[in-house]
């Protein structure tokens, strides 16, 4: 490729883009940090977090930040050449390839704004986030507490397609184990035992009658629900069971969580969180309106509040004190899919929206 073409935000992407990087960030942090070295004069560190610049002076540069991640899940089979390398494609006005929409069309959008912006910001590019938030985790950690930070996930296509919208709540997911024990014995003398699995039976009933909570953010409601996916028990048609365990698909709103301890309650259940990916909440009005009226001016239609169903690192920024919106080119259902592609002009436009909103966020009071 032609190194001035990455100079531009859908040549950047498409270089992006062929960096394989589902089960190894490295590479593509190396590039990421090494063309901000090239293209900026940010002070860029590549480390456990993933990619994270600052231009200006340091303090100003924490008013607000441009968010992404650069790992990708796994491709499908057509994603992948037979020498194991990323198809990328360009036709029909869009970008086909693992990673386009989740996220490094918008990653490559950001780095560009970054570079080209009239005022002091920050740049972040995670590692690990499909893999539960580990650079944004490690970058908390370290002290990475923006004022302000967009996201770059998707958000187009909310209020209507083809619209880049901006994000101001999203859910979370915990995941969870729900184990019941009790003693084995011959299916014959079932009395002799106790039955696990009539506990966990048990313990599903107090899971359906769980009332999932749901929230209101700047006026945008979401609902939580909790839903059990998988039941695993039993070691032979002839034996009452002495284990028998189930998981639980929490997805969380800001504020209150379902009562899943009540499981507890019941004799010979126990509870285990195995994955806790919290929820965003966007309580800064003005900054949210910033990024609004930015994406307003970038294109014809009118962009809306919305909230989205997924997780991000929105929400672990969030937790740790920064005022978060999501903003992003990837439409809703583009995400991990064997065809995932991201429109080129869009990607265009979240340029223009993330250089715009770096200014109007510097000047908020």
């Amino acid at each position: 490729m032609d190194r001035a073409d990455v100079g531009t935000v859908r040549g950047l992407a498409r270089a992006l883009v062929a960096i394989p990087s589902h089960e190894d960030e490295t590479e593509a942090g190396e590039f990421i940090a090494g063309w901000l070295r090239e293209h900026t004069d940010a002070s860029v560190d590549h480390g456990e977090a993933g990619v994270v610049a600052r231009r200006g002076d340091p303090d100003a540069a924490d008013r607000i930040a441009l968010v992404g991640h650069h790992d990708v899940v796994p491709p499908d089979d057509p994603q992948v050449d037979e020498g194991g390398e990323y198809v990328v494609e360009e036709r029909d006005g869009r970008l086909y390839g693992r990673g386009s929409a989740d996220m490094k069309g918008s990653v490559a959008a950001a780095m560009c704004a970054f570079r080209d912006a009239d005022a002091p910001c920050t740049f972040a590019s995670f590692r690990g986030e499909e893999r539960g938030g580990i650079g944004a985790r490690a970058a908390i950690d370290a002290g990475f507490t923006p004022e302000y930070a967009i996201v770059g996930e998707g958000s187009t296509g909310y209020s209507a397609p083809g619209v880049t919208d901006v994000v101001v709540a999203h859910k979370g997911r915990r995941g969870s184990t729900v184990t019941a024990r009790g003693a084995s014995a011959h299916a014959s003398e079932p009395e002799a035992g106790e039955n696990a699995i009539y506990r966990a039976a048990d313990a599903v009933s107090v899971v359906r009658g769980l009332d999932a909570p749901s929230a209101e953010v700047l006026g945008q409601s979401l609902s939580g629900s909790v839903v059990v996916t998988e039941i695993e028990g039993g070691s032979a048609w002839n034996v009452v069971p002495e284990r028998c365990s189930f998981t639980v698909d929490e997805r969380t709103v800001p504020g209150e969580r379902a009562e899943l301890e009540r499981v507890e309650e019941r004799e010979g259940v126990s509870w285990t969180v195995d994955q806790d990916l919290p929820p965003m909440a966007c309580e800064d009005e003005a900054f949210a309106e910033a990024v609004l009226g930015a994406a307003g001016d970038a294109q014809d239609d009118t962009p809306q509040r919305v909230a989205k169903p997924h997780a991000t690192d929105a929400g672990w920024l969030a937790g740790a004190g920064t005022a978060c919106v999501v903003c992003g080119a990837s439409e809703r259902g583009e995400a991990h899919t064997a065809d995932e592609s991201v429109s080129l002009a869009v990607l265009d436009r979240c340029y223009e929206i993330y250089r715009e909103a770096v200014g109007r966020v510097a000047d908020l009071d």
